[in-house]
């Protein structure tokens, strides 16, 4: 615990975060920090399993993690903005499910149950999403029934007995069963538009919007639900969505636009569907009916991987935007966000065998390499691109504000840390 103590009071380090990508160049901007220490030339350039002193993803999601369990709520992701939100919305569960995998994949008790204590803080201080709700948005609320689900998934693992955690499941599934009813109450009901009407009576979410942020908002939801109750209508829900978005979102290059109506490859949201892809494949269940699932899915999934692939900075990185016909890479600034999304989808595919382990290992440890260079000394990463909304020019997602320490990329730290985590446990039984 003496850690995390020393992490929460840690003085914040204000750096500058205004470089430029280095498409091709093989050589990092000059941002003001450290160097990367050279790896150790007896390491294999794919290997996933040593990494130097202080870049191990134990290392660093011991900081990450604990910084999360201790911290208040954000406003959508910015921590250190000067009014927080009065709700709990998607980044922080983003950064609450990376905490808890993380917790689970390195044993950590405490942590756990430090992120359970938040979570019963969050509600008694009136901070959890109350539903229904009918905002355009309210996708980025209703995930926050995906930490009840998963707190209830794990204490039930643990033996707790049932009557101490059933609330957990109610709460939650409030959440999960919400997305797919319209609310009958005529003063919330009046507020929906008549394509979510529409989404709602071909059997999907009403919620649906297709936007790219979405697959793993929504995915995320019903995937718990399915996890806490091992009932299969939550995972075909969150299957038979993703086939919807992966049917109608527009793109190209196996990458795809930020929405329809914004024809750009932005990073982050790009990051969402790389990283709900294998998710959505690791928790498929096994059997004929799933198939035309896993089949869509991990093609997709390869194909988007394989672009990610050559669009990768020689220094690890992606750009704010992946790719933009008519401009020059290099002016594209490298964000962190995206691109820890882009490692952890990659550790993933390796893990599960999914993708080639030479080449998308190589890619990966990269990444991670390279996202150590914009963590600060107190596990806050640099250069996260903030909240965004779509935009209709090239200027507006490069000249978006960046931040740091914002749950966007703290979760997507996390994330990678446990991956990595597990994916050397099971080298090590093999």
């Amino acid at each position: 615990m003496a850690i995390a103590v020393l992490l929460l009071f840690a003085a914040l380090w204000q750096a500058s975060c205004e470089e430029k990508a280095t498409l091709g160049s093989g050589t990092k901007p000059n941002t003001g920090q450290k160097p990367s220490e050279p790896d150790d030339p007896a390491t294999s350039e794919a290997d996933l399993i040593h990494f130097p002193d202080g870049k191990d993803p134990k290392t660093v999601g011991d900081g990450v993690a604990w910084l999360f369990a201790y911290c208040d709520n954000s406003n959508w992701g910015d921590m250190h903005a000067s009014k927080k939100s009065s709700l709990t919305s998607y980044p922080d569960v983003c950064a609450w499910l990376g905490a808890f995998w993380y917790a689970e994949a390195t044993d950590n008790q405490d942590l756990f149950d430090a992120l359970v204590v938040k979570f019963e803080d969050f509600r008694t201080e009136g901070l959890h999403t109350p539903i229904p709700r009918t905002e355009g948005n309210a996708v980025d609320y209703y995930v926050f029934g995906a930490i009840p689900l998963h707190i209830y998934a794990e204490k039930k693992r643990q033996g707790v007995p049932e009557a101490e955690i059933s609330h957990y499941l109610e709460q939650g599934l409030e959440y999960a069963d919400g997305q797919w009813e319209l609310p009958s109450d005529p003063k919330y009901y009046r507020n929906i538009s008549s394509k979510a009407v529409e989404y709602h009576n071909q059997g999907y979410s009403y919620q649906t919007r297709l936007w790219i942020d979405d697959m793993f908002m929504i995915t995320a939801l019903q995937a718990q639900a399915y996890l806490a109750t091992g009932d299969e209508k939550y995972i075909k829900r969150a299957a038979e969505e993703m086939m919807l978005y992966l049917d109608q979102l527009p793109g190209d290059k196996g990458l795809y636009y930020h929405a329809a109506s914004a024809p750009f490859f932005w990073a982050r949201g790009n990051g969402w569907m790389a990283a709900g892809m294998p998710e959505m494949l690791r928790m498929l269940p096994q059997g004929a009916e799933y198939d035309r699932y896993r089949q869509r899915i991990l093609a997709e999934y390869q194909e988007m991987m394989a672009s990610l692939l050559k669009y990768q900075y020689d220094s690890g990185m992606w750009g704010q935007l992946i790719y933009a016909e008519g401009h020059d890479a290099s002016e594209m600034w490298e964000e962190t966000s995206g691109s820890a999304m882009f490692t952890y989808a990659m550790i993933l595919g390796v893990k599960n065998g999914w993708l080639d382990a030479q080449t998308y290992g190589a890619a990966a440890r990269k990444g991670w390499l390279a996202l150590q260079n914009y963590l600060l000394s107190n596990y806050e990463i640099q250069n996260v691109c903030c909240g965004t909304g779509i935009g209709s020019t090239y200027e507006y997602y490069r000249d978006r504000e960046k931040l740091i320490g914002d749950l966007h990329g703290q979760a997507a730290m996390m994330w990678c840390a446990y991956a990595l985590i597990e994916l050397a446990d099971e080298q090590q039984e093999q």
